[in-house]
């Protein structure tokens, strides 16, 4: 009986992650209390550096992580009123990612954890997006289908518990953020393309130009988006062959809305077709303001529970890493100190 009161006690001890996310070109660090509560979330981005190259650069986001991580996290761990002693354990992804940027997080990590004796947990980086919704929404629990759709990701997964996942769906080509950059280069706007294609949308047209909707035959819950980009690639070509001016705003705006309108038709139904009643987005896509709107509105109509992180913990950062390491910590999960970066990691 004592042995079962002190195991108890020890759980109900509140457990502190310290966590890195270092796999593009945010430099994030963070202190999660109990997988829920962000006690606070840094997060140095390297956006305006990369711009002027239309995309990020591998060599120069690692460099620029070198440079900071030890400023971010001594800055997470001050907001939080904390230092190392009072760490649980620290939390890192390990991938997927550019490999370069992963490391600079992985070594930082391994040096924290030898250096105050504490456990290593190597995190999924699409563990942690799926996560984020575990900080802002304390009743959600799994079971529940969640989109995870970012720059590099297009995942429709059966969240079966915490860590427990089934990729019921995914792209066959570009993710849907990959072909929000690559269309926003297209008409002029730069990037990053999701925040200004977003934007501009506002004021176009989303039924000017009628823009494909692709299904994939093999898998009806699979998604493909190279055809939608390589029609608005075409569109724009015809008029600048004929002379013609384009909108800016009506081709966003058209091309954003047949994106959105296939994320919200596969995903929900997945939702129906597999029995769950709960569903979720994540990923830097997620933060989309049309996207967000349409599935408020239609999970309403299906009486499905939606859920969604705030835009800030849509995108890549520190707090997701410390909610997933908090449930990989406490099913015994730990990372030795041979853990490595592994770019092209499979969930």
């Amino acid at each position: 009986m004592e042995e079962e009161r002190k195991v108890e006690q020890k759980q109900e001890k509140d457990v502190l992650m310290l966590a890195i996310e270092t796999s593009c070109d945010e430099t994030a660090a963070s202190v999660v209390k109990n997988g829920r509560k962000v006690l606070s979330n840094v997060i140095f981005t390297q956006i305006a550096l990369h711009t002027q190259y239309g995309g990020v650069v591998p060599e120069i986001a690692s460099r620029k992580h070198i440079e900071k991580i030890n400023q971010v996290i001594e800055e997470a761990l001050d907001r939080a009123d904390v230092t190392l002693a009072d760490i649980t354990a620290v939390a890192v992804t390990y991938g997927p990612g550019l490999v370069g940027a992963l490391l600079v997080g992985v070594a930082e990590a391994k040096a924290i954890s030898f250096a105050a004796g504490i456990p290593l947990v190597g995190v999924h980086h699409i563990s942690g997006h799926i996560s984020a919704n575990y900080i802002e929404h304390e009743d959600l629990e799994p079971p529940f289908i969640c989109l995870v759709a970012s720059g590099g990701h297009s995942h429709l997964v059966a969240v079966k518990d915490y860590g427990e996942y089934e990729i019921i769906g995914r792209t066959r080509d570009d993710a849907a953020g990959e072909a929000f950059d690559k269309v926003a280069r297209a008409i002029g706007l730069g990037y990053p393309g999701g925040p200004k294609i977003d934007k501009i949308s506002a004021q176009g047209n989303p039924d000017a130009i009628p823009f494909p909707r692709a299904k994939v035959a093999e898998n009806e819950y699979d998604f493909s988006f190279s055809g939608l980009k390589s029609a608005v690639l075409n569109y724009l070509n015809a008029c600048r062959m004929k002379g013609e001016s384009f909108s800016q705003a009506d081709v966003a705006a058209s091309f954003q809305k047949a994106v959105v309108d296939v994320l919200v038709e596969h995903s929900l139904h997945a939702v129906r077709e597999f029995g769950y009643e709960k569903f979720a987005i994540a990923g830097g896509v997620a933060s989309n303001s049309s996207l967000r709107a349409a599935f408020e509105r239609e999970c309403e109509k299906r009486k499905i529970a939606f859920y969604r992180p705030s835009p800030l913990l849509c995108t890549d950062n520190a707090a997701m890493i410390g909610a997933a390491g908090y449930y990989e910590y406490r099913k015994g999960v730990r990372s030795g100190y041979d853990l490595n970066a592994v770019p092209g990691l499979k969930l």
